[in-house]
This record gives structure tokens, C-alpha cells and sequence, in this order.
């Protein structure tokens, strides 16, 4: 079994993190994987994306030129990334941000409200959360119970108060990912 994902969006939504979540919680299940960000200069507001591969194999090479599953939180991304993907591949999408659906008819297109279901929470800084829950829903690469001890790790006891909205937000992402 192999995944390799594509997750871009702006600087501050979170996508470095959902790329990390994804490879945390895939090691701590005994898979390989790698991480490879990439991101422009600026803190916030600039590019930001990252790749992401899972495998039960070693793998052979950490980049992902063609995706067969991409991740995608801005327009900016979609209009970059989209036309790259692998054919038959599954895209995953931020309708709150982007107005516009993929011009692809040979990829399955997913529109999640990210945004839109972070803030009827009540806190719409899980907006990259709620994508993680929709990515677990999709993919069954790793679970949210796994997702959660690798959000766990990376918050650390600080922020331990902050994981019940987290899981909230994946299950509610995971939720909107089945229709």
C-alpha cells in the first residue's frame, strides 16, 4: 500500500501541519513515510505546500509530481495543482475559500466547507483539521484516533487543552467527506 498526497494552501492554514499529522500518525502505525515541505518566504500569505508519502514499502523517492491525491485549501493552489494530478486521482478541496470547481472530469473532486464548518464549531483555526478529518474519511491511511496522538505529540501539554476541538473538527471533517 502506497499514498502520496500533494496539500498546498496559503502560509497560516495550517497545511504544513496536516502534512505532518499525516506522517506522525502513519510512523506511529509502522508505516514509512516522508515529508517534504515547501514554502515561499513570507510567514503568512505565501505559498505554502508540502508532500506527503505513505507506504508499507521503503520508498524510493519523497516527491510527488503527478498526485493521486491532493489536498487542496486556496484557488491559488487549485489553479496551480489541479492540472499536475494523476488520472482517476481524488482531490480534496476548501469549497469555503475556492468558488470554483476543478476543470478535471477525470478526477474525483470533493468539495469540504473547511472554514465554514471550523467556525460553527467555534473556533475556525481548525479549518486544517477539519480537511484532516475529511482526508482520514476518504483515504483510510491512518485513523483519527492516530491523528489525535500525533497532535497530542506536536502540541504538547501547553496545548493539550485545545485537542477536544481538534477531534471535533476531524470528526466533523470525516462527517461532511462521506456525502
Amino acid at each position: 500500500m502506497e499514498a502520496q498526497f500533494l496539500i498546498a494552501g496559503f502560509g497560516g492554514q495550517g497545511v504544513l501541519l496536516i502534512g505532518q499529522l499525516l506522517a506522525k500518525a502513519a510512523m506511529h502505525d509502522g508505516m514509512n513515510v516522508s515529508w517534504m515541505p515547501s514554502y515561499g518566504p513570507e510567514m503568512r500569505g505565501g505559498e505554502a505546500n508540502c508532500a506527503v508519502v505513505v507506504s508499507d514499502e521503503p520508498i524510493g523517492s519523497p516527491l510527488v509530481t503527478e498526485p493521486p491525491i491532493a489536498v487542496i485549501m486556496n484557488k491559488p493552489s487549485m489553479l496551480k495543482f489541479a492540472p499536475s494530478m494523476e488520472k482517476g486521482g481524488l482531490m480534496l478541496y476548501n469549497s469555503s475559500l475556492i468558488d470554483i470547481e476543478p476543470d478535471r472530469k477525470d478526477i474525483t473532486a470533493v468539495a469540504i466547507d473547511c472554514n465554514g464548518i471550523a467556525e460553527k464549531l467555534g473556533n475556525a483555526r481548525t479549518a486544517n483539521m477539519v480537511m484532516l478529518g475529511a482526508i482520514i474519511q476518504r483515504t483510510g491511511v491512518i485513523s483519527i484516533d492516530s491523528a489525535m496522538e500525533a497532535l497530542k505529540a506536536t502540541f504538547g501539554p501547553k496545548k493539550e487543552h485545545l485537542l477536544p476541538i481538534n477531534r471535533a473538527a476531524m470528526e466533523a471533517g470525516a462527517e461532511a467527506a462521506k456525502a
